[in-house]
This record gives structure tokens, C-alpha cells and sequence, in this order.
């Protein structure tokens, strides 16, 4: 999965700056990170409501929309899929409920 997501950052990068009439990477671009945040939560919820009604064919289709979507949102905030990956090896083998209280003890406020 890796390589796929590698692949499809460097398809990003190569469209960011694209006429924006022409390239959907590079009109996301031009409405701004919030935009694009709001286009992963619309793509996030739409794969939460086919997991539900267990459509395992729309749960793919809107999963790699969520995934496009992401990749976009990391590539505006200068995030790689490199970041990800090495922020998931530095996760493996702990658990995720230690994971989840170490990240509360991080933050304040929460």
C-alpha cells in the first residue's frame, strides 16, 4: 500500500500547480486547506455509511476516495506518506490503548 500511496503523492505534487479549470488537485488547491479537510470528512463519512449498510464494493470505492482526499490534505500541509508510514512503525507493538493515553498526557486541555 505503501508504494501506491507513494505513487499517488507524486501524482499530487505534479497537479498542485495545474490550471485549476483543468486538474481537481490544483482546484482543491486554490479553495485552501479547509476545503480540502472538508472534502476528507465528506469522504470519511461516506465510507462510515457503506461500512454500515456492509456494501463491501462502495466501502473500497469511497475508501480510495478518502485516501485521494488524504493525500491531497497531507500534500497541502507538506506531509508525506514516509511521515505516515514512519509514524505507524513508531506505533507498532504498542498498544493502542497506551498509545491512546500517552497522546492524552501530551495535550493539554483535553
Amino acid at each position: 500500500m505503501t508504494a501506491t500511496l507513494e505513487r499517488l503523492a507524486a501524482i499530487v505534487a505534479s497537479r498542485r500547480a495545474a490550471d485549476p479549470a483543468e486538474s481537481y488537485v490544483a482546484k482543491l488547491f486554490v479553495k485552501g486547506r479547509a476545503k480540502i479537510a472538508q472534502k476528507v470528512g465528506e469522504e470519511a463519512v461516506e465510507a462510515v455509511i457503506a461500512a454500515v449498510k456492509d456494501d463491501r464494493a462502495e466501502l473500497i470505492g469511497e475508501s480510495a476516495d478518502l485516501l485521494f482526499h488524504l493525500s491531497v490534505l497531507w500534500a497541502h500541509a507538506g506531509i508525506t506518506p514516509g511521515d505516515i508510514d514512519a509514524e505507524l512503525a513508531r506505533r507498532e507493538g504498542v498498544s493502542g490503548i497506551a498509545e491512546k493515553a500517552a497522546r492524552k498526557t501530551e495535550t493539554p486541555g483535553d
